[in-house]
């Protein structure tokens, strides 16, 4: 058995929030494949660890675990729990690189353009927030 699941480490879930609970396990799950607290082919908590922990329906976490089953990143070992598999990182990176420019880059790009910045002002603008 894992150790138990650290609340104010691993898992904190918005209950109030208007993304569904399942979602904010896949996503918590990635950002701890990401951020390296669950390495790759090491395992992760079970569905009912997770669920009597954070007081979650079993399906509603099952739920969640299957979509990263269904994106590659955790596998089902019969008998034994769930694992992630290697490469998880760098696809999970690199899913999230794609929502990245989809969502604020280009977001961000048409902003400057209606602000009349251009790309050497803008590109300006970010290497200052890098150094910030």
């Amino acid at each position: 058995m894992i150790n138990q699941i650290r609340r104010d480490e691993m898992f904190d879930f918005d209950f109030n929030s208007g993304e569904p609970i399942y979602r904010q396990v896949a996503e918590q799950i990635e950002e701890a494949i990401i951020n390296g607290s669950f390495p790759e082919g090491t395992q992760i908590p079970s569905t009912t660890e997770i669920s009597n922990q954070f007081h979650i329906n079993p399906a509603t976490v099952l739920k969640g675990m299957n979509m990263l089953v269904a994106n590659g990143l955790i596998e089902k070992k019969r008998g034994v729990g769930m694992f992630v598999v290697q490469g998880a990182q760098e696809t999970v990176k690199g899913a999230r690189r794609a929502t990245f420019f989809e969502k604020e880059i280009q977001t961000l790009v048409k902003q400057a353009k209606s602000l009349s910045i251009s790309e050497t002002e803008l590109l300006k603008m970010i290497s200052k927030g890098y150094e910030q």
